[in-house]
């Protein structure tokens, strides 16, 4: 009975041989490639991702490739289970058999082209994470760029790897494109153009994510929010983003709102003509208040009586604040321009602005005649007739 029931179950093996075997190869695949991703998976969160940083980011960025990478090498076995247990004639000149190992390798080539891909980007977060935790400042400027350059090598060695597995001449190509890139350059000028501006942005740091800039000329200012190998993303004062081609960065001036060093106190004050006596004093006094103000610069200020204006004297102000942040800016100012004005009121002068003075004799009435001739007055004389209409 046992012999019988072998020869009935080799004898249904051999009938069902390919279909078993294909059966097997996928879901032997199915299951290797979610163990292997629980595996990858379980030990990425037994790392952290300050402490290992390239072992997290390399493992955490691996879990789901990897399980893609074990299905499509299972795919491809049971492809090759079904030639090999085919007729000669079918493995030999099917579509199939013919494009089965290309396939196989564009898969694999795309799947680790997936797997560093991912691995990078993590690896990238986890870095820009252990410099905020250790107090350190990462440019993340720099780090989106050597990011996007490691990324673009990427991506350019699997196209090539691609390539040459579907039968391309990686050499017939990098020919074709030496002589196709003068083309491509001249009718995509402006897009080279911006390539060339992200990388000039990425080389001399100009700018970085998070500061604020201005494009002198231009309504062009905001804070920099993206920078890409086409556009820089700002966004504006009214929270609205627009979009500045990086070509312009390779021929307009930049101005760093972020990097200044100081804020700059710019003001005249005008006092009367009245007041020429009490100047000595005043300046002395203000000069003295900003050498003791505490958010003043001390290593460079000036008060001076500077000119004699058309309506009054001038008393100009220049002077540099300790912080950057506006609105200490605006309070230090606020106050220096008080004290100033509460110098001059106490040496007896007063500000002013334009004004005239018209200076006119003084008017003497005339003495009155008495009332009648009784008063020993004399009268008007009369006025003459007016001659007569005939």
């Amino acid at each position: 009975m046992i012999s019988s029931f072998l020869e009935q179950s080799s004898a249904v093996y051999h009938e069902w041989r390919t279909i078993i075997l294909v059966f097997a190869a996928v879901l032997g695949s199915l299951l290797a490639g979610g163990l292997l991703r629980f595996v990858l998976e379980r030990l990425a969160r037994r790392l952290h991702p300050v402490r290992h940083a390239w072992g997290h980011g390399l493992l955490a960025g691996a879990s789901v490739p990897a399980q893609m990478l074990v299905w499509v090498l299972g795919i491809a076995l049971a492809g090759q289970i079904l030639l090999s247990e085919s007729d000669r004639a079918f493995a030999r000149d099917s579509l199939l058999a013919h494009g089965l190992a290309p396939i196989r390798d564009v898969g694999v080539i795309l799947v680790v082209m997936w797997l560093l891909l991912r691995a990078v980007n993590r690896i990238q977060d986890n870095l820009l994470l252990r410099a905020r935790e250790r107090g350190r400042e990462l440019d993340p400027t720099a780090a989106d760029a050597i990011g996007k350059l490691t990324k673009a090598s990427i991506v350019i060695t699997a196209i090539l790897m691609m390539m040459q597995a579907l039968g391309f001449s990686i050499a017939g190509l990098l020919a074709f494109g030496g002589m196709g890139g003068i083309a491509v350059g001249f009718a995509a000028q402006s897009l080279v153009a911006n390539l060339l501006g992200g990388l000039t942005i990425f080389a001399s740091r100009p700018f970085k994510v998070g500061e604020y800039i201005i494009i002198p000329g231009t309504d062009l200012m905001g804070g920099v929010e993206h920078i890409g190998w086409r556009a820089t993303r700002l966004i504006g004062f009214d929270c609205k983003p627009f979009y500045v081609p990086n070509a312009m960065f390779n021929t307009q001036p930049v101005i760093n709102h972020t990097r200044m060093t100081s804020r700059r106190i710019m003001e005249d004050i005008h006092i009367r003509y009245a007041d020429i006596d009490a100047v000595p004093a005043i300046v002395a006094d203000v000069r003295d208040m900003l050498r003791r103000h505490p958010g003043v610069k001390h290593d460079f200020f000036a008060f001076n009586f500077s000119s004699c204006g058309t309506f009054s004297l001038k008393l100009s102000l220049y002077a540099f604040t300790v912080s950057t942040d506006y609105n200490d800016y605006m309070d230090t100012q606020e106050d220096v321009l008080l004290k100033i004005a509460d110098i001059i009121r106490r040496h007896g002068a007063r500000m002013t602005g334009p004004v005239s003075t018209v200076e006119m004799p003084q008017l003497q009435a005339p003495a009155r005649a008495p009332d009648g001739p009784e008063a020993g007055g004399t009268l008007p004389p009369m006025p003459p007739p007016l001659p007569s209409a005939g």
